[in-house]
C-alpha cells in the first residue's frame, strides 16, 4: 500500500481509468464476438450488420486511446476480410 497521499490518489485514479477502459474493451470485444458467431452460423446479413457495429466500437476505443490506431486498423481489416470471404463463398 502506498504511504504518500499523492500515491494513494494515483491508485484511485488508476482504478477509475481501468474500470472505464474495461467497459470500452468489453463493448468492442463483444461486438467482434457476435460478428464471428453469426459467421459461424452462416448468417451473412447479421454478421455484416454486426461488422458495422464492431467497427464503430473499435473506432470509439481508438478515439478514447484504449486501442492504438494501428491495432484498430488491423482488427478492422481482419474482421472485414473474414466477413467478405464468407459473403463471397455463399
Amino acid at each position: 500500500m502506498p504511504i504518500k497521499e499523492s500515491a494513494k490518489k494515483y491508485m484511485r485514479v488508476t482504478e477509475r481509468k481501468t474500470e472505464k477502459n474495461r467497459k470500452i474493451k468489453g463493448s468492442f470485444r463483444s461486438a467482434i464476438k457476435l460478428t464471428k458467431e453469426f459467421l459461424a452460423k452462416n448468417d451473412i446479413e447479421k454478421s455484416q450488420e454486426y461488422l458495422k457495429k464492431s467497427i464503430k466500437a473499435i473506432d470509439k476505443a481508438t478515439q478514447k486511446k484504449v486501442l492504438h490506431k494501428n491495432t484498430a486498423a488491423r482488427m478492422k481489416s481482419r474482421l472485414n476480410k473474414t466477413v467478405k470471404t464468407a459473403a463471397l463463398k455463399k
